[in-house]
């Protein structure tokens, strides 16, 4: 009896949306079916490594179940594999049934007012892969050498950002931040922070539990102003529990007294940006105040400046085209529909739909797209193997049984230095050195 022809399915980029997506195919495929998951990095799982904050440990523990997935049967991890350079489209092609594009969102929108290129000016995608230790973003990128900082946007991500720079190093230690990126923070200059937003508190997209975390910080001041964070009653009376959760916390932030904590975090509302001021660096932000006109933010023509000589930028994520794969620059995503680019081609994720939702919510949308795929793809249309093609370049990719290596040595590290359960290496060279595949860089020492 013929042996049965396995569906082979390339799967490009590793975090949450990867890696449902390979659980999904495992899961809804009736016959056998290989599962390559190809990551640009050494690590997998994507946002869950270099976006969650450090020191949110509850939701880095997904990782334990986005594990198991790549501990199936069926199923490869192939790290340090970068679409465009290592491997092309075409190649890809030749070697799998089908192929999913799951590289996530990258990078932050712009604000496109003047100034916004000055240095000191930072997107809040480069600050969080900073202190959540991304190779792509050395030790070095940030000194915090300034008093007074700004952070544009009043999201999780801002919130994350604002709380990393108002705990203290201690109250770090013994989380993942790498320790480089501890001394830093360590020796951080900041003492206030200005959270600024659009539009009003209903408005804000944080979490009411990530807001009240922010509150309770025994390090730094959290104060609002009265009339920013005013809402009528029946205004309030409409608004969902989430959101009036939000404007209760604010409000009450209001009628704080400042205790002289280490650190102040002013939160303000109805300003926006018109202008980063400064000659060779950061200087400054100039705002407008804001309002409500049939539903759109417009300026009042009232202006302050709020001295700075840092500005971070949160405004929200968008993917970037990868090399060979259609691309919308309207929408920021991949064209498809329901998960289907073209024949045998297909997209999950934020590349497929934007950056909404939260983590889980790539389980639902992975799902989707496995389902056109195995409607319509056929087992043994590829006619080569990757590892081939591999080979005949000299390209090695970092397999799962490194990565455990490398977590490995990140626990040891953690030993080492007494700070916890683990700590990120930074770089790939370290990576690398850590599972063997190149000579042991000099050790990192303790702050």
């Amino acid at each position: 009896m013929e042996a049965m022809v396995a569906l082979r399915v390339a799967i490009v980029g590793s975090g949450p949306a990867g890696i449902y997506t390979a659980e999904a195919l495992i899961k809804q495929c009736p016959e056998p079916v290989e599962v390559d998951v190809l990551e640009r990095l050494p690590t997998p799982y994507g946002l869950v490594r270099y976006g969650v904050a450090p020191d949110h440990t509850s939701i880095k523990s997904i990782a334990d179940y986005l594990r198991r997935v790549l501990e199936t049967p069926g199923v490869r991890f192939l790290g340090g594999i970068e679409l465009g350079s290592d491997v092309s489209v075409d190649d890809l092609m030749a070697c799998y049934d089908a192929v999913v594009y799951c590289t996530g969102a990258m990078i932050d929108r712009h604000l496109g007012i003047p100034g916004e290129d000055l240095p000191g000016s930072v997107a809040a995608t480069d600050f969080v892969n900073w202190y959540c230790g991304h190779p792509d973003v050395p030790p070095e990128a940030f000194s915090l050498d300034t008093e007074d900082v700004v952070v544009i946007g009043v999201g999780n991500v801002a919130v994350d950002v604002v709380r990393i720079m108002a705990k203290t190093a201690d109250e770090l230690r013994r989380t993942d931040v790498p320790e480089d990126v501890l001394a830093r923070l360590a020796a951080s200059r900041v003492r206030r922070i200005h959270m600024i937003g659009r539009r009003g508190p209903k408005h804000a997209k944080f979490t009411l539990k990530e807001l009240r975390e922010l509150g309770e910080l025994p390090s730094a001041d959290v104060l609002t102003l009265p009339g920013e964070v005013k809402v009528e009653p029946e205004d309030l009376a409409s608004l969902s529990r989430q959101v009036r959760g939000n404007v209760d916390v604010l409000r009450s932030w209001s009628e704080r007294v400042p205790a002289g904590r280490q650190r102040r975090l002013d939160l303000r509302f109805w300003l926006r940006p018109v202008e980063i001021l400064g000659g060779s660096r950061v200087e400054g932000v100039r705002l407008e105040r804001t309002r409500l006109e049939g539903g759109r933010v417009v300026g009042t023509g009232e202006f302050e400046t709020i001295p700075a000589g840092m500005v971070v930028r949160s405004v929200g994520y968008q993917s970037v085209a990868l090399a060979g794969v259609p691309f919308d620059t309207a929408s920021m995503t991949v064209p498809n529909i329901a998960g289907k680019i073209s024949d045998r081609q297909y997209v999950a994720g934020w590349l497929k739909r934007g950056p909404t939702g939260v983590i889980g919510t790539n389980k639902s949308d992975a799902a989707e797209t496995v389902r056109g795929l195995l409607a319509e793809t056929v087992p043994g249309t590829a006619r080569l193997r990757l590892d081939d093609v591999l080979d005949a370049r000299g390209v090695v990719p970092v397999t799962y049984q490194d990565w455990l290596a490398i977590e490995a040595a990140e626990a040891g590290l953690a030993t080492a230095l007494d700070r916890g359960a683990r700590v990120k290496l930074v770089g790939r060279g370290a990576m690398l050195a850590a599972c063997g595949r190149i000579a042991q860089p000099a050790p990192q020492s303790p702050s």
